[in-house]
């Protein structure tokens, strides 16, 4: 549920993120010119929207950098449940010896195990006769 969370939480960040960087007023006017950056100097003072979108960036920058690293953690914490989980099945079966389990057959039988192979006959010795 809290990784469900996070990873709304990012993607919600990351285009807040993409719309605020957007709307800054670059060298060139940018596209805040167009979509009223203008108008936004005229409610907030010459500096105040500069002020503003400078904040809404820096605050949704670190947002975005918490949430990433947030669920870079919680991925990786998975893989060290299942290789503790390992290590401890690993564990139990070298404290019984180095049997190996029974091998079951799809009916839930057990299968016996094929027995070894006979060693190879010895070949009689050549003759020296020619």
């Amino acid at each position: 549920m809290l990784t469900t969370f996070l990873d709304i939480l990012h993607i919600f960040v990351c285009g807040v993120l993409m719309f605020v960087v957007l709307l800054q007023q670059g060298k060139g006017g940018g596209m805040g010119a167009a979509f009223g950056g203008g108008g936004a100097a005229q409610v907030f003072g010459g500096r105040g929207a500069g002020n503003i979108l400078t904040r809404a960036t820096a605050v949704c920058a670190g947002t975005f950098m918490l949430t990433s690293v947030s669920l870079a953690y919680l991925s990786s914490s998975g893989d060290r449940a299942l290789k503790a989980r390992a290590a401890l099945e690993e564990h139990k079966q070298n404290a019984k010896g180095t049997a190996r389990p029974k091998e079951t057959k799809t009916d839930g039988s057990a299968a016996t195990p094929a027995p070894p192979a006979p060693p190879p006959s010895p070949s009689p010795p050549a003759s020296s006769t020619p």
